[in-house]
């Protein structure tokens, strides 16, 4: 008994919630000493029982009191400790948080719209998911045509899709993944009327096998001119004011013959780029097609708008994106734009 009231004692200077544990444990426990206290009552006589309960009543209330008063003071000192441990100085500058930023793709599109803009261009987009009428049939490449082959097309399956037209109509037939930015310059020509001037930044999909310079999926700039006179020379300025902005005054420009179906006459262009010191073959373009402008006007008329490109020329142009933010940011694969690699990424940061 004298050591079950010597208890009180040491509950009051148990250093940690741990010791207090072991503490009840060893008074109040199935097997603690105050239990075996009242196990031991049966062995009393029924006056001695009852004094001697209630006096192992009254010390097992005062050990569960002690023990509960000593746990709030071992978790309020021990708070007041993590307190102390953790208080912050709100005088000390702020920590600087993580910022993202721009994809390279993102940053070199940007720069181009910027660059046409200047030039008087407007920047429109269009759908990624195509008919084939407006990423073929109506840029002179029908069904079976060999120019087809030129472009490996991820098709979508099924059958009786639709999808919005340039003017919200339903459009049905195949559908697919466009192969090129081209599309759009059906869709805003059947929507707009001439003259005008436009280019179309967007994603494209080629179902071909990847390496270094080649990705099924990868990015384009489309320019469309369209009104009375537009000629060659015109294609060749603006080509040359691209250069310009692009990599200074000392840039130059070389057009090549080359055959694409929606335009004619058609050209590679490339432009001197004077501190690598070589000719960078940047994209095609060339003289809209007559046959583009009569697939216009013929779909104009199914919607019952009067014809618009009767007596007008223009010129177009596409080049790769990828390509060039290469060469901006001195990024040796192609790969590396969509990897998702954030130690990549960090490096543009703040780049605009």
């Amino acid at each position: 008994m004298r050591e079950l009231e010597e208890a009180l004692a040491a509950i009051a200077k148990a250093p940690d919630l741990e010791a207090l544990r072991a503490l009840k444990a060893r008074y109040l426990g199935k097997k603690g000493l105050l239990t075996e206290e009242m196990k031991a009552l049966a062995r009393l006589s029924l006056e001695e029982r009852k004094e001697r309960g209630r006096a192992l009543n009254a010390l097992k209330e005062a050990l569960e009191e002690a023990l509960a008063k000593r746990a709030r003071e071992l978790e309020e000192e021990a708070l007041r400790k993590a307190l102390e441990e953790e208080r912050q100085d709100v005088s000390l500058p702020g920590v600087r948080l993580f910022a993202g930023g721009l994809h390279p793709i993102t940053l070199m599109e940007r720069e181009l719209v910027q660059i046409f803009r200047a030039l008087g261009y407007q920047a429109v987009e269009g759908p990624e998911v195509e008919g084939e009428f407006f990423n073929f049939d109506a840029l002179n490449i029908p069904e079976h045509h060999p120019a087809r082959d030129m472009w490996d097309t991820f098709w979508l399956e099924g059958e009786g899709h639709s999808l919005p037209g340039p003017l919200g109509e339903e459009v049905r037939g195949r559908l697919l993944l466009r192969t090129h930015t081209s599309p759009m310059q059906v869709r805003y020509m059947v929507a707009h009327t001439p003259p005008f001037r436009i280019v179309v930044p967007g994603r494209v999909f080629r179902f071909e096998q990847t390496d270094a310079t080649h990705e099924a999926v990868f990015h384009q700039l489309e320019g469309l001119v369209v009104g009375e006179g537009i000629s060659m020379a015109h294609l060749k300025g603006a080509i040359y004011e691209l250069a310009q902005a692009l990599y200074g005054p000392h840039s130059r420009v070389r057009f090549q013959p080359v055959y694409f179906p929606f335009v004619e006459p058609g050209a590679q262009f490339a432009i001197w780029w004077p501190e690598g010191k070589k000719w960078l073959e940047l994209g095609g373009a060339g003289m809209v097609h007559p046959q583009v402008f009569q697939a216009v006007d013929a779909y104009r008329k199914t919607l019952g708008l009067p014809p618009a490109y009767e007596g007008v020329t223009g010129f177009a142009f596409g080049l790769g994106i990828e390509r060039l933010a290469m060469l901006r940011y001195g990024i040796p694969d192609i790969r590396y734009f969509f990897g998702g690699r954030l130690k990549f990424l960090e490096q543009f940061r703040g780049v605009l």
